[in-house]
């Protein structure tokens, strides 16, 4: 059965098909992760080809067909370019890394409004906002880690369950959880957290205002969380694009 569907998408790469096409991959509103494809996109005279391009934010006409591989898409108009992003290196970088693990981490045609409205959030604020781009890509990555499956626990000691953890060296073990100062040193840890990073991290799970900006917390806490997935996705090899784009 194939049918004529309307929705919003945020582009999440693109790539050249033949002498004339482009393979699209799209994370829709309404489909989920879709793999499309623009028929002579490469043409000088292609809309659709000119406004499909990472991370553009677009409404999108598609033919779509169960039993086909690749939908055909139609017709795309802009919802927002994001000039602000493309001007700005950092903020590209790390608009970038923020669409590749939403590809990587989510299934084909599985849907997720909430991930899908998270994702527009994130890239308007990167925009938009005066935080460091940085820190909204950790905001990010604390969101998609629930969304996905795998939150991460802060909030007590995974052994003796204590809750006051501010100003401990803490130690995180990938499965378990995190332990206090006192039990960390009779478990198996995967990483090791400061006070300082305890409370940067803190402060992206419970969407607390960062105060005290420290590069070197915003740096490890992203650390953290590759090596957090890699534990629980295998597949998951890193985000790519921040060392590309380097």
């Amino acid at each position: 059965m194939s049918e004529i569907i309307k929705t919003e998408a945020i582009v999440l790469s693109k790539m050249n098909y033949s002498d004339t096409s482009f393979i699209v991959s799209l994370f829709t509103k309404d489909y989920g992760r879709l793999s499309v494809i623009i028929k002579g996109g490469r043409s000088p005279k292609s809309k659709i080809g000119l406004v499909a391009d990472p991370p553009n934010y677009l409404q999108v006409i598609l033919y779509k067909k169960d039993t086909r591989e690749l939908q055909i898409l139609t017709s795309a108009d802009l919802i927002s370019y994001y000039s602000k992003i493309r001007d700005d290196f950092e903020k590209l970088k790390y608009s970038f890394a923020i669409i590749e693990l939403v590809k990587n981490l989510t299934a084909e045609h599985e849907v997720n409004k909430r991930l899908f409205n998270g994702t527009v959030k994130i890239l308007s604020l990167i925009e938009s906002s005066n935080e460091a781009p940085i820190i909204l890509l950790g905001r990010f990555f604390m969101f998609l880690l629930s969304e996905i499956g795998y939150e991460v626990s802060l909030n007590k000691c995974s052994v003796c369950g204590r809750t006051n953890l501010q100003g401990m060296n803490l130690g995180y073990n990938f499965e378990i959880g995190i332990f206090c100062n006192e039990c960390r040193t009779q478990q198996i840890e995967s990483f090791t957290f400061s006070p300082e990073l305890f409370n940067y991290l803190f402060c992206l799970k419970y969407k607390k205002k960062i105060s005290s900006f420290d590069i070197s917390n915003a740096e490890r806490s992203i650390i953290f969380f590759e090596e957090y997935l890699k534990f629980h996705v295998p597949d998951f090899k890193g985000i790519q694009s921040m060392h590309l784009l380097k």
